[in-house]
This record gives structure tokens, sequence and C-alpha cells, in this order.
């Protein structure tokens, strides 16, 4: 038995395999939930009953979609001109930070709400921006694997962020509990549904997923960096700035998930912790590779993890089964997924 490598992968096998990820890890996940002494398809029931079965369901399902659809975007872009940016939780934590470190500013409390917004979302961006611009700094001039580089600034950004909500930034109102100060009311993130925490966080994750999207197939830059992805000889000789492309898919990846944790802050918290993100950053890349490094499929990618973590908890309540099967699920969906991608482009010969 061998592999031998397709000419041409099919497009049907490339649609699918997402697909045929989802399911075979829903399967494998149900002969868990079958171990643990319940009916998986009542599982898998009450866990679409939980995140569509009522009004505050579908919204808490939504709002945890936001923050998941932008750090898969970051993941997906950086992915594809083969930047690994491991660093999507640190770099989450640095643009929530810079909110709340902007938000300190008095003018900004005084300033017009979509003035105020506006620059937030931006202090958010480009600070998750600089973040990965250090280790690319460090790959392009040292050769330095921005693999581990970027991994271990998921603990710096984290460790600075404790520290500066534990002194400096520190809320005096907080009773002794480590938090920042709150962001001022004109920065927060106005409400799509009244008496739900669902923000128009939502709609600006849509509109990136749709211009990255665009800018993947229709310009210039977007084809430059997949060829810088696809082959990175063939693209330097072909005239592709090499360090230039990478700088513009740092500057793309890192503000994404920057303006993840900005979002986050100013539509749900309001303030910082070091407890914000359940692994956004990192659930980010299992989305990316989930839709297949397509911008568009990050959406439906999100959507699926987001479902599968607000259901558990109902789930979880309903048949005494813990609500970590919805991690279980995620994880194996990578797996099955990374499976299916290589049987898309191998074939198995005799």
């Amino acid at each position: 038995m061998r592999f031998e490598r397709r000419d041409h992968p099919s497009r049907l096998l490339t649609v699918l395999a997402p697909v045929g990820a989802i399911v075979a890890a829903l399967i494998v996940a149900g002969v868990l939930i079958a171990i643990a002494g319940a009916n998986p398809i009542r599982a898998y029931g009450l866990i679409l009953k939980g995140a569509f079965g009522s009004r505050l369901g579908i919204s808490e399902m939504l709002t945890r979609a936001t923050p998941l659809i932008l750090t898969g975007l970051a993941a997906a872009v950086a992915f594809r001109a083969r930047l690994w940016n491991i660093g999507g939780e640190g770099q989450f934590y640095l643009g929530a930070l810079a909110v709340a470190a902007f938000g300190m500013i008095p003018a900004v409390a005084g300033m017009p709400a979509p003035l105020a917004i506006l620059l937030c979302l931006i202090a958010g961006a480009v600070a998750g921006m600089v973040l990965l611009l250090v280790p690319l700094g460090l790959r392009l001039k040292f050769g330095v694997d921005e693999v581990v580089t970027t991994l271990l600034l998921n603990f710096v950004a984290v460790l600075f962020v404790s520290l500066m909500i534990d002194g400096a930034m520190k809320d005096p109102m907080a009773f002794g509990w480590p938090q920042s100060v709150p962001v001022p009311t004109t920065a927060e993130l106005p409400k799509l549904m009244d008496r739900t925490r669902l923000h128009i966080g939502l709609i600006i994750a849509l509109a990136m997923a749709v211009a990255v999207w665009w800018v993947q197939a229709r310009t210039v830059f977007g084809i430059r960096a997949r060829a810088a992805g696809l082959n990175p000889r063939a693209a330097a000789f072909a005239g592709v700035p090499l360090g230039r492309t990478l700088v513009v898919v740092a500057c793309l990846s890192g503000g994404l998930a920057g303006l993840a944790g900005a979002i986050e802050v100013m539509g749900v918290k309001g303030y910082v912790t070091t407890d914000l993100s359940p692994n956004y950053g990192y659930s980010g890349i299992v989305i990316a590779m989930l839709a297949n490094l397509n911008p568009l499929g990050v959406i439906l990618a999100a959507l699926f993890s987001a479902i599968m973590f607000v259901g558990a908890d109902s789930m979880s309540r309903a048949l005494s089964i813990p609500s970590y099967i919805a991690d279980v699920t995620v994880a194996l969906s990578l797996l099955t997924m990374l499976v299916a991608i290589f049987l898309a482009q191998y074939r198995i010969r005799r």
C-alpha cells in the first residue's frame, strides 16, 4: 500500500472534507457519550436545543462565535502565507489591554460614541499587530522559528496583562479583585438584542470575514500571499517581495486577533481580567483548519464550535455528563480534518 499525490485534487472532495471531518468527530464523540451512560442522539438533541431553543441560547451562541470568527480569521490569514501564528491568545489579551489603557485617557470619555468606539478598536488591532511583528522580525532577520516565539509570547502577554491589572491599571472599585478599570460608556458596543449580551461586534466580525475573503481572492496582495504560502522560492523568483508581503500578513493576522480582544472587552466584559478568554486564540487555530483556511468557511466553523460550547452546558445539566465533551468534539474535529485534508490530496494505491 502506498499514498500517491493527486495531480488535481477534486473540488468536491475539498468541499466535503470539513463536513466529513465533523461527522466523524461527532460519531467518535457519540461513542464517548455512550460510554458515559447517555444516549448520543438525545445528547446531541439537547446540545441543539441549548443553542437554538431559546432567545437567550441563540444570543449566547452568536456572542461566543464573534471572537472565534476573528481569531479563526487571524490564524487562517497567517497560515495561508506559511506564517505560523500560534500567538493568537497573547494578541487577543494585548488587544483587550490596549482598549482598557486607551479608555483611561480622560478625553476618550468625552468623545462621541462612534469616534470613541472606532479609536478603541484601532488601538486593540494595533496592539495585536505589534505582538506578531516581533516574532516575524526575528524570523526575517535571524531565521528564528515563529512557532516557538509566538507560542511563548502568549505567556508573556498574559503575564504582562496580569501585572498591569494588578498594578497600574487596577480598578480601585473592584474590592481587591485583579481587573482593569472599566472602559468608558462611550466606548461600549451597542447591543443587537435587548436584555442579551449580543452586540454589533458580530456584524464587525462577519464584515471582516467577507473583507478578508475579497482581499485574498480579488487583490494582488492576496495572490502574493497565497503564492508565498504555496512555494516561497518560486514566488521570490517571480518577483513577489516576500518580506514585505509577510509584514502585511502579520499586520492583518495580529490585527484581527487584537480586534477580537478589543471587541470582547467593549461588547461583553467591560474590563480586562486574566480569565477573559476561554482559549479563544488557540480555538482560532482549530477553526481555521476546520475551514480549510477559507475566510467564509471560518464563519461556519466558528458557529459549529459556538454551538458545541453553548449547547454542551445545557446537555451537561440534563444528562449529568461533563460539558468538556464539547472540547473533546472540537479537538476531534481538528484531528479528523487533518486526515480528511490528507485524503483529499492523496489517493491510496495498492
